[in-house]
Order: structure tokens, then sequence, then C-alpha cells
């Protein structure tokens, strides 16, 4: 896909740069394949609001995708791709041989009338699936499974992917674009290729109100908020804040660590910090 600019007719046009979504089928979802989605304005059960800079947002359905790739050695063929509102993915409507239509996240270089399979061992081919032990070395893939059967966790957004750089003792080494590199085991299954809509990088929305269609209100920053509620509220004049930034709560912002899991850390060979670093 490519990126359009579109003629400054308006302000917000100016400087608007979007992806060109041409080739994506143009009519309404596979309805089956949906469900209703209820807005939250970021408010929980009782009605506080627990997600602060949050309201609005266009009405939309959500897309099922089969992130387990549950129907194992069945062909399916790519009836068409489709934008998908709740991801910077595309996503693909495949129709498998006995008739049974599901949304799948579509990769790089997957087209209408492609044909693609899961197995525990299958050819490498974009959109294909298959256990991470009978992958050779060096393979690119996406949407990794993190434990047996849960499905895809692990590079799922527009233009993600990781690399299978090893494998041993019934675990494969995983190289993730943060730099990351940690062992999975084998059993684990992963779709071949890299996601679709690389270019969504590039995205500039041109205006406030394209961020308000998603959801997102404005921020407003707790220098200039008073003490009562802000740690980073009052002083005579403009302020820095004067210390620390820290969340309208007190918790440090940058540099805590958040990660509580250490049972799992065994799993982590080298973590981001460390491949910045290099």
């Amino acid at each position: 896909m490519a990126l359009k600019k579109l003629k400054p007719m308006t302000p917000g046009q100016r400087g608007v740069v979007l992806v060109a979504r041409d080739d994506l089928h143009k009519g309404k979802p596979h309805k089956p394949l949906t469900e209703g989605m209820r807005k939250t304005g970021g408010r929980n059960n009782t009605g506080h609001v627990t997600s602060i800079n949050k309201s609005g947002g266009h009405k939309r359905r959500y897309r099922l995708i089969d992130f387990r790739r549950v129907k194992q050695d069945v062909i399916a063929t790519v009836d068409r791709l489709e934008y998908d509102p709740n991801r910077t993915a595309f996503i693909a409507l495949v129709t498998y041989a006995d008739g049974e239509k599901s949304y799948i996240l579509a990769p790089q270089k997957l087209a209408a009338g492609d044909k693609i399979v899961a197995s525990e061992k299958t050819d490498v081919k974009p959109g294909n699936a298959m256990l991470l032990k009978n992958m050779p070395i060096g393979t690119i893939i996406y949407n990794v499974e993190m434990k047996p059967g849960k499905g895809g966790q692990l590079a799922r957004s527009a233009g993600c992917y990781a690399q299978l750089v090893g494998k041993d003792r019934g675990y494969v080494q995983i190289k993730l674009n943060s730099g990351e590199l940690r062992l999975i085991s084998g059993e684990c299954m992963a779709s071949i290729g890299a996601v679709s809509n690389p270019d969504q990088r590039n995205v500039k929305l041109g205006k406030a109100g394209r961020n308000r269609w998603m959801g997102v209100k404005p921020h407003t920053r707790g220098v200039v908020k008073n003490p009562v509620d802000h740690p980073h509220g009052g002083g005579e004049g403009r302020t820095s804040g004067g210390r620390h930034p820290v969340t309208p709560w007190g918790k440090i912002t940058r540099g805590l660590k958040t990660r509580k899991n250490k049972l799992t850390t065994k799993f982590i060979l080298r973590n981001r910090h460390q491949a910045k670093k290099k």
C-alpha cells in the first residue's frame, strides 16, 4: 500500500498523510464474524473515570480474528483484504475447503485468491502457520504464540515481525522488533511473513479531530493544573514541575520498572534495554 496526500482544500488537509486503501474491500465486513462494541468513555462499572483522556470515537464493530489458527490441515482461499478499525494491520477474509469463513491477520504480499494452510509442518509461504520447532532458522514470522494453543500475542501490529534465530532443547530463540531475544516453546505456533500495512508508521493525522474519531481526548499537562489536581501543578508563573515526572497519583512515569512477572524472566535472554546499549 502506498501513502497519499490530500489537496489542501482545508487547513486540516494540508499536512495529512494517509495510507491509500484502494486495493481493500469497499463494502461492509462479514457480519457473522463481527460483534457490537460498547463505548466506555474511560469509565468503569461504577461510572468513575479510570482511563483518562478517553471518550467518544466513531461507532464500530469488532471483527473476530482467528489468532489461534484452529483450522488445521485444511486449505483456505483468501477472499479479500479488509480494513479493520480496531487495529493498525489489515485483515483477510478466508474461506476453507469445507465452506467455513474466518478472519486472520493479513501478512505482506498476501492477495485475494492465494491459498494458505495451518499445519504442524508446511511450506514457508506468507500466510501459512506452523509450529516453531518445524521452521527453518532465519524465518520471518508474526502472530507468535507464547503458550501452546493460547493464540498469537507477539508481532501483531502493522509492519511488525519477529525472526527465528536459533533452536535449543525444545525451545526456539525469537528476536523481536525491539531487539529483545527470548525463548519460546517449540510447540507454539506462528504465521509466516511480516504483518501488513508497514506504511502506518508514516501516517500524519493532520488535525485534532481525526484523533477524536479514534476516541482520544485532548491531554492537559500537569504543570498547568492546580496543586490539588496534579503533583506538578501550582507555582508562581510558568514552572516545569520541579520534580521527576509523575502521574496525577504521584507514581514515577519515566524509568520506573513495571514488570512484575519474575517467573518468566528466565525466558528473556537479552532484554530490549540491553539491545539498545549495543
